[in-house]
């Protein structure tokens, strides 16, 4: 599956999208450092949760005539905020292992945007390892995306005019932060900061840095922002509510038909007995 690296843009018309599919689900850190890595961060904050929603997939265009047996499409795959925010503020690196055809197959991203792009044929599963600061968590974690570069209807025609979008959606809950993490991150708006119990004191909000330096690590003006999928709380509670909705109208028919059955069963049963 050898295939080779690309940073170009792409200038096809955007306004027709195949996809989006979407996944969404909630992720929960538990720092497990030693007492010298939980001073120099300060004393944990008890019954306390810091979460940070992202999203992680892909988008996959086509070459058209441009293409080849080898190199039939150009992909990025990344990890952006929910919002675009910057989550240079809480991720440290991002590691990219791709399959092992790829030279260099194991891709390393210390800043961001944590993306990468790249041209070839194949679909494969993506391991995505986030590591933080060492004042968010000692714990890596490990996202799995299939690379996705051919619609679902696979009896249509490709089209260079409609990119592949697959990205899901996942909140990553610190628990018990400590207060180095909490104090840098609870004015940033790339993270979900909880209100203190009454009686909690902490020290001041550290300033939030340059907003020029925090801009180039966002993915609001990125070539392919456009196409990303606009993901808010809102949207997840209504998704749930009609999911929730739709299988207690399941239920409620799956009901009537069982107490349909049992009354019917109930009538014939008589005359069975004769």
């Amino acid at each position: 599956m050898p295939q080779s690296s690309s940073t170009k843009t792409h200038d096809q018309d955007l306004t027709d999208i195949t996809g989006p599919t979407l996944k969404s689900q909630r992720t929960k850190m538990v720092n497990t450092s030693d007492d010298s890595e939980k001073k120099s961060s300060g004393k944990k904050l008890k019954e306390l949760e810091v979460g940070v929603p992202i999203v992680y997939g892909n988008v996959a265009f086509w070459l058209g005539k441009k293409a080849s047996e080898f190199q039939s499409h150009k992909w990025t795959i990344y990890v952006r905020g929910a919002t675009n925010e910057d989550l240079g503020v809480v991720v440290k690196r991002v590691v990219f292992q791709l399959h092992s055809s790829f030279n260099n197959p194991t891709r390393v991203v210390d800043n961001p945007p944590f993306e990468l792009t790249e041209s070839g044929w194949g679909e494969f599963e993506i391991v995505m390892t986030l590591h933080f600061h060492t004042d968010v968590c000692d714990k890596p974690l490990h996202l799995y995306h299939h690379l996705k570069l051919y619609p679902e209807d696979e009896s249509g025609a490709l089209s260079t005019k409609k990119p592949v979008v697959v990205e899901s959606y996942d909140e990553i809950v610190f628990a018990e932060p400590s207060e180095s993490f909490f104090a840098r991150v609870q004015n940033h708006p790339a993270v979900n900061v909880p209100r203190l119990p009454p009686g909690l004191n902490l020290p001041p909000p550290v300033p939030i840095e340059d907003v020029d330096r925090r801009k180039r690590g966002d993915t609001k003006d990125h070539p392919l922002s456009q196409l990303f999928t606009n993901f808010s709380e809102a949207d997840e509670l209504l998704k749930l509510t009609a999911a929730r909705q739709q299988v207690q109208g399941h239920i409620a028919r799956l009901r009537r038909q069982l107490s349909m059955v049992d009354g019917q069963h109930q009538q014939l049963k008589p005359a069975s007995d004769l």
